[in-house]
């Protein structure tokens, strides 16, 4: 038995390899575990539940017979913040806060998506504070579908160009900002995904006890998987996806 972690993937119609082997991981390896926590950016844009394209069925019926078999645990990201009560009802998901602290076999765990961490690049906080009011998403809601994606669309590419103009050091989290929050939770031990980085760091924290920032990585050439034991090992793996 043991408990999975997964994020980043950033599931699209136009990338059918990544469909497939989220599929295939959720037919071969969720046998037999306890738990599975999707922490953000499992799709690379959502744009409602009432939005739901058809390269998104299959997804949505895997998810929902794994999760008449265990609970499967889902928190926003910044690409897929708008997924609502329709979704977690279509797959039987159960969302998650971000942040939110979990027990892991008597462990306790703070889960994030990450993108609150990096405090460093101003801009992106000041969009995420804005389009994650929830006013905002309200008014986001109400737009017709043609219009969330020319939206979409148009914010997707401010991003990139955006991302293209800025430093990693800006991208990344800043430590003195996991440090507070760890703090702030009273945890030993972060999971994050968000910054593509894949990564067990150690480090010392407010109170000059040891911890751990667990960072999970994006599914692109290949798909990384957090799994958790119940004596408290722990190991990231990454495996191949086919093209």
């Amino acid at each position: 038995m043991s408990t999975l972690f997964i994020s980043d993937l950033h599931l699209q119609a136009e990338r059918p390899e990544i469909v497939r082997a989220f599929l295939q991981f959720l037919a071969q390896q969720t046998q037999g575990i306890d738990n599975l926590y999707i922490l953000g950016d499992f799709f690379e844009v959502w744009l409602g539940d009432d939005a739901i394209q058809p390269a998104h069925q299959p997804i949505l019926a895997s998810l929902k017979n794994l999760s008449e078999q265990l609970p499967v645990y889902f928190m926003h990201g910044n690409r897929d913040f708008l997924i609502g009560e329709q979704f977690c009802q279509l797959t039987g998901c159960q969302l998650l806060n971000d942040p939110t602290v979990v027990d892991l076999y008597g462990q306790q765990v703070l889960l994030m998506h990450g993108d609150s961490l990096c405090t460093k690049d101003t801009e992106y906080m000041a969009f995420r504070q804005q389009f994650r009011h929830p006013e905002m998403i309200k008014k986001l809601l109400a737009m017709s579908i043609p219009e969330r994606i020319a939206l979409g669309q148009q914010l997707r590419q401010q991003s990139q160009t955006a991302g293209q103009q800025k430093s990693l050091e800006i991208m990344d989290v800043t430590p003195e900002e996991v440090l507070q929050v760890m703090a702030d939770h009273q945890v030993e031990i972060m999971i994050h995904g968000h910054t593509h980085r894949p990564k067990i760091h150690d480090l010392t924290r407010l109170n000059g006890k040891p911890g751990k920032r667990i960072v999970l990585g994006d599914w692109d050439k290949n798909g990384w998987v957090l799994r958790w034991q119940p004596d408290g090992q722990y190991q990231l793996d990454s495996f191949p996806i086919n093209p």
